[in-house]
């Protein structure tokens, strides 16, 4: 821990042991999550959503291509994630960092886990093509907790996908009918929730300064029926009432935010 970090963080425990935060928010309160669809007209799905100062830009690009070996009649699925410069001093340029790719990994545990795409439906040709789905993750503006802004958009712009109609040939030849779309039908929406321990208290949505501070992270995914998808510890040490307390919470906010993005997804 740095020496800035050490001096902020002895007034954010302070706050935590009388059950305030530096924001003013109680401990189980999100920020405001604004979520914006169809803002990429060049992508099959798009979306940004901003938690407090946070914001996230997600796109889906969709393409043929040959199935993976172990799975020759599913389709494909691959999530980036790219920590915009721009967004914060202590992202670099260059190669991905652990840091990003690590949200790369949560983000599609979360999705590939829950069994939200249908990857079956995807398959164009056995063995031979199907379609590949890229989600392109950015984090424009970094105040914290871009994990479940980057979830949420995820989730968003897979859910106002739409892929074109294709047509079998002669030797299998696919083509492409633009004109006719349909909508990607997900069976499930997962929703990632992060909590940061502080001394004894956990914190949901962490804003910068209480990631800078904290003790340990815990992201929770779960599926609309409570189900835990994926579970993602971070840095530090959890108790078991720490990973009780933080389901419990999981199951109320989940549903909140997962209302959020079906009323944004209907407004596309």
């Amino acid at each position: 821990m740095t020496l800035p970090s050490k001096i902020r963080r002895r007034p954010i425990i302070q706050l935590a042991e009388r059950g305030l935060r530096v924001d003013g928010r109680k401990f189980d309160e999100y920020r405001e999550i604004s979520i914006e669809t169809g803002i990429i007209n060049r992508a099959e799905g798009s979306a940004k959503v901003s938690i407090g100062h946070t914001q996230v830009l997600v796109g889906v690009k969709a393409e043929i291509g040959e199935p993976f070996p172990d799975t020759p009649d599913k389709g494909v699925l691959i999530v980036n994630a790219e920590l915009v410069p721009l967004a914060s001093p202590t992202f670099e340029p260059g190669p991905p960092d652990e840091n990003a790719i690590e949200l790369a990994r949560i983000v599609d545990r979360g999705l590939r886990e829950s069994e939200a795409i249908p990857f079956e439906e995807l398959c164009i040709i056995p063995s031979k093509k199907v379609w590949m789905l890229f989600v392109d993750i950015y984090v424009m503006d970094h105040d914290g907790n871009f994990i479940d802004a980057s979830a949420i958009g995820a989730l968003a712009a897979l859910m106002t996908t739409e892929l074109p109609k294709v047509e079998i040939g002669n030797n299998d030849e696919v083509t492409i009918i633009e004109e006719e779309k349909k909508l990607l039908e997900l069976r499930d929406m997962p929703i990632a929730v992060t909590f940061a321990k502080i001394g004894k208290h956990l914190l949901i949505d962490p804003c910068l300064d209480e990631e800078d501070t904290m003790d340990a992270r815990l992201t929770i995914t779960m599926t609309k029926d409570d189900n835990i998808c994926a579970v993602q510890k971070g840095k530090g040490e959890l108790t078991i009432e720490d990973l009780y307390t933080a389901i419990d919470i999981c199951k109320i906010k989940s549903k909140k935010i997962r209302k959020k993005v079906e009323d944004a997804c209907k407004k596309n």
